[in-house]
């Protein structure tokens, strides 16, 4: 394996398999790192790793690892020290590596008491450039999918029809193929609504999503100080918050669907 890429430096591409998404909580199971060096040659270095916890059902079902693929795993701090030194001196890379690798990366060393300097590192994502150079909009969607270009675009008549047409061809483009729902489901795409829905679908309760289901199933509100906190528990606890949301600048929509959860609340009351 060797690239093209012009380096100053080593450039070094890693990718995590960790327990979870969370930064702060979760840990990492499994790291590769791929380290392109000026002038060609790359040095690939795999790691597994004990995370200390169980790995959660939901994780493991995407990338393949279980407790007993980790059992004899040393944890990340017996492999800290050695991971720091392969990384000295270069710079980072990788897909969506900025929001969610290097941030759990770095947690995982500093756990370690490794100090692993990121001043003089720079960071190359490859999935921003992927957004950046590849708009994820109608025209781009229509020229994928239909290979036509889209003439009078944010035309309401133009749009919509080239919405048509998409959603015609991706259904005949991924048909029995597997999706995976924002839920984790896997999903298997079919000529249905049902399944449509199911799929992109999202889980606010209102349309603005000041409001949504959490992964519990509970109602929660996803903004402001309570954001993460169950409606009902906030209802009960702190009622002028419920005043305040309907004398405040949010769309009717959001006061109607609080209103309902208050006026549920009131009547399981009483039951």
């Amino acid at each position: 394996m060797t690239h093209q890429l012009v380096l100053r430096k080593p450039l070094a591409f890693f990718d995590l398999e960790t327990t979870g998404i969370n930064i702060a909580k979760d840990r990492i199971i499994d790291i590769c790192i791929i380290k392109a060096l000026p002038g060609g040659e790359v040095i690939v270095k795999n790691q597994r790793v004990h995370p200390g916890m169980p790995i959660p059902l939901e994780s493991s079902l995407i990338h393949g690892i279980y407790d007993d693929d980790v059992q004899d795993a040393p944890p990340f701090k017996a492999v800290a020290r050695t991971l720091a030194q392969f990384l000295d001196g270069c710079d980072l890379a990788g897909f969506n590596c900025n929001r969610f690798d290097v941030p759990l990366l770095v947690e995982e060393f500093l756990r370690a008491n490794v100090d692993f300097d990121m001043k003089n590192r720079r960071m190359v994502d490859s999935q921003r450039i992927f957004h950046l150079m590849e708009p994820r909009n109608l025209s781009a969607a229509y020229r994928f999918y239909c290979n036509k270009e889209l003439v009078g675009a944010h035309g309401a008549e133009a749009d919509t029809i080239a919405t048509l047409e998409v959603l015609d061809a991706q259904v005949q483009r991924y048909m029995g193929m597997v999706a995976k729902s924002d839920s984790g489901q896997d999903v298997v795409f079919e000529n249905d609504i049902d399944m449509l829905h199911s799929l992109t679908a999202n889980k606010n309760i209102d349309l603005a999503g000041r409001m949504i289901i959490n992964e519990k199933g509970e109602e929660v509100f996803n903004f402001g100080k309570h954001k993460g906190a169950p409606v009902l528990e906030v209802l009960k606890k702190e009622p002028s918050f419920y005043d305040w949301i309907l004398k405040g600048d949010f769309p009717l929509d959001t006061k109607r669907r609080l209103t309902e959860i208050r006026l549920r609340m009131f009547s399981n009351a009483k039951r």
